[in-house]
């Protein structure tokens, strides 16, 4: 009984801080109001400071020094569920998640050199963010009751342009630093058929690792940009620290305690450090603009982002007593996906430019490894935004509003207290606003 409580209580562990991955997954490809309100069909134009994050070779046909502060607002509605959980029995129920908003703020700076063919920039914005909540009394709360990821991403770049060929190349150092918190309910399944309350668990970490990226626009004609961006993988070593709190006699054991007084209000408290890795994706992006008249601006994007780097999650706890959680890897077996953008403006005078786009987002995550952290599925982006702008400074705002598809799994799972089977449904919409200074 000891052993496969304690092996129960590691899965649970394993199942709750996949979140982590999961939360890696979510990236915010909103990180300019310009773009955002053209569908981020942005990486040929590539034309405010922005580009540092879009297709970084922009820069270059950028005049003087250009200061951009922005941040998109993601206000996401309950997800719904309808179905059936390891903890909810066999009738179908309704879930809903909380309502949640978080702020992913956006600095970009940039500044190309009077008569010389370089220029220089730096980034600093939240490409991975997440918030996600259920109520602890939820159906899910054996795998997660809150998680919060909170990353900042610091780029300095430097681009060249060749004149002669109206081509631009640029590279530049990604360094990620991510916040993580996450707690859930810890369960144990002594029998077939039966779940235990065994404590609480949370955990807090912190990573801070380096990738690359580069860029490349070529202007072979007047009114046509080719641009291409890569953004390399990004190693992330968690390290932080558990803690597990045994609210249960079988929690106790779980953890090779014995309950020593018959209080049912006793309590016991275990903590750990912990340590993972988690591997962000590289991505690729191909866009072509195209200008047929003087007010009008056209681009199609194609984006790969190779999920598949994230294949599994092994934790590595240092306390003897969490000695039993380690050497067990969670699979996640996410895929390589496609994104397709498109969108354009329209300069109705010498000042104001209208915005619109769409973005068709295909979702990574596997019916057999999804969940409530993030019920992802394949999304249809909607966006329009508009622009003020004079020689001095501009001023840009976007809406998007975001569909995700119903997406129906049968993915539960009894013995390690994961999975559901039934229907997730979410919307959620974002708003960003930025200004631009000119200098």
């Amino acid at each position: 009984m000891k052993n496969k409580l304690v092996a129960t209580c590691m899965l649970a562990t394993l199942a709750g801080t996949a979140s982590l991955a999961m939360a890696a997954g979510l990236k915010v490809n909103e990180q300019g109001a310009k773009a955002m309100a053209m569908g981020n069909a942005f990486t040929a134009q590539a034309d405010d400071p922005s580009a540092l994050f879009y297709n970084p070779a922009g820069i270059s046909f950028l005049k003087g020094t250009q200061v951009n502060l922005g941040s998109t607002t993601i206000y996401v509605p309950s997800t719904e569920f309808t179905g059936t959980s390891p903890l909810s029995g066999t009738t179908p129920v309704f879930e809903k998640a909380k309502e949640d908003i978080f702020i992913a703020p956006a600095f970009y700076a940039t500044h190309s050199f009077e008569g010389q063919p370089i220029s220089i920039g730096l980034a600093v914005n939240a490409i991975y963010p997440l918030a996600k909540s259920w109520d602890d009394s939820s159906i899910f709360r054996a795998e997660v009751m809150n998680i919060a990821v909170k990353p900042i991403n610091i780029q300095p770049t430097v681009a060249y342009r060749f004149d002669n060929l109206n081509l631009s190349v640029a590279a530049g150092v990604d360094v990620a630093y991510a916040i993580v918190t996450m707690q859930k309910a810890a369960y144990a399944t002594p029998s077939a058929g039966t779940a235990y309350e065994l404590g609480n668990m949370g955990l807090d970490g912190t990573a801070t690792d380096v990738g690359w990226n580069f860029g490349l626009k070529w202007k072979p004609l007047p009114n046509l940009s080719v641009g291409a961006a890569y953004r390399s993988e990004i190693e992330l070593k968690i390290k932080g620290d558990a803690n597990f709190l045994a609210t249960t006699p079988y929690g106790y054991t779980a953890i090779g305690m014995t309950t020593g007084a018959s209080s049912p209000y006793s309590r016991a408290r275990v903590t750990s450090t912990v340590s993972s890795t988690i591997t962000l994706p590289q991505s690729w992006a191909l866009g072509i603009a195209w200008q047929p008249t003087d007010k009008l601006t056209v681009e199609g994007d194609l984006e790969r982002t190779d999920w598949s780097s994230m294949e599994k999650l092994e934790f590595k706890f240092d306390s003897p007593q969490f000695s039993n959680f380690n050497n067990k890897p969670k699979p996640l077996n996410w895929k390589d996906v496609w994104c397709y953008k498109i969108g354009g403006q329209y300069a109705l005078n010498k000042t104001v430019d209208l915005r619109a786009g769409y973005m068709y987002d295909k979702n990574p995550i596997p019916d057999s490894t999804l969940g409530p952290v993030l019920p992802d599925s394949d999304r249809h982006s909607f966006s329009i935004g508009q622009g003020f702008h004079n020689d001095m400074f501009s001023v840009d705002l976007a809406y998007m509003w975001t569909h995700f598809v119903d997406r129906t799994v049968q993915n539960q799972n009894m013995a390690e207290l994961t999975g559901a089977n039934g229907t997730y449904k979410s919307d959620v919409h974002l708003f960003g606003g930025s200004i631009t200074v000119k200098f």
